[in-house]
């Protein structure tokens, strides 16, 4: 009779826990690790919906740069918002940066947190290592997310133990005003961590898609064709083409040589093109 009620109570056991694990995380807290500037943008929008969230990087100076420049995009933010209603628009900015903590210590934060949002350079090694590490000492609900715009999500997600807790969540430079984020689902990412992820960008104000483990996603895929051919057309010849071309015939006020340049790091372009082609 014991040992039946032993077994019973194993399996109760493992099946709570797989229901825990079957049910979507809503996504309260949020630890972001990178402070540059798609860190403290990712950290900034999710502050500023009502979520809290630990910012990490290596250093105070890195973290105390990235706090200012939070704090100047929130009241540029703040003035257009509540253009008639400064007061409001101070205590906006005031609650959202008390939202946000910063550390330089990773490990030690990770504890607790909903979701973990890689935001670091474009170096599968580097990544690979910060989320080994993190692996350890997250919470077994935690869901890791790569901000990487090209490395392979996969790549990324087998250096821990919770592959089925694991996505992309590409957001583009600058955060705070650009809408779309691509959500990555490897196969072995789960539908719920996909849906929570999906859900914790709707909740930031952004328009998430799905996007499959490919190189580039979708945007980068298309753009860095796109700018390559410029290169080619810029190359050719005559002085000023193909931008005057470009914003006469199709009426955009931008071109392939000027908001990319901007919008993407370099470093980031070339490591698209030796991804994608």
């Amino acid at each position: 009779m014991a040992f039946v009620t032993r077994q019973f109570m194993r399996s109760m056991s493992s099946s709570s826990t797989a229901s825990a694990l079957a049910k979507k995380i809503i996504v309260k807290h949020v630890t972001v690790i990178g402070g540059g500037l798609m860190g403290a943008g990712i950290a900034q929008v999710a502050a500023a919906t009502g979520h809290t969230v630990v910012l990490v990087d290596q250093t105070e100076d890195i973290l105390a740069k990235s706090k200012k420049g939070i704090e100047e995009s929130l009241r540029k933010v703040a003035k257009k918002k509540f253009a008639e209603n400064p007061k409001a628009g101070d205590e906006f900015v005031e609650k959202t940066l008390s939202s946000i903590v910063t550390s330089t210590d990773a490990a030690s934060v990770v504890h607790s947190t909903d979701l973990v949002v890689e935001a670091i350079v474009e170096n599968l090694k580097v990544k690979n290592e910060l989320f080994k590490r993190l692996d350890k000492f997250a919470a077994e609900h935690t869901v890791f997310a790569s901000n990487t715009s090209s490395l392979q999500i996969t790549s990324i997600a087998n250096a821990t133990t919770r592959q089925d807790r694991f996505a992309g969540l590409h957001f583009f430079n600058p955060v705070p005003l650009m809408k779309l984020v691509e959500v990555i689902k490897t196969p072995m990412t789960s539908q719920k961590t996909f849906e929570s992820l999906v859900d914790f960008s709707k909740a930031l104000g952004k328009h998430p898609v799905s996007c499959k483990d490919t190189p580039g996603f979708i945007v980068n895929r298309l753009l860095v064709p796109y700018l390559l051919e410029a290169i080619r057309l810029y190359e050719r010849g005559p002085p000023g083409f193909p931008v005057w071309p470009l914003r006469k015939g199709s009426g955009t006020p931008t071109t392939p040589t000027t908001v990319p340049a901007r919008a993407i790091a370099r470093p980031a372009q070339i490591d698209i093109l030796d991804l994608c082609f």
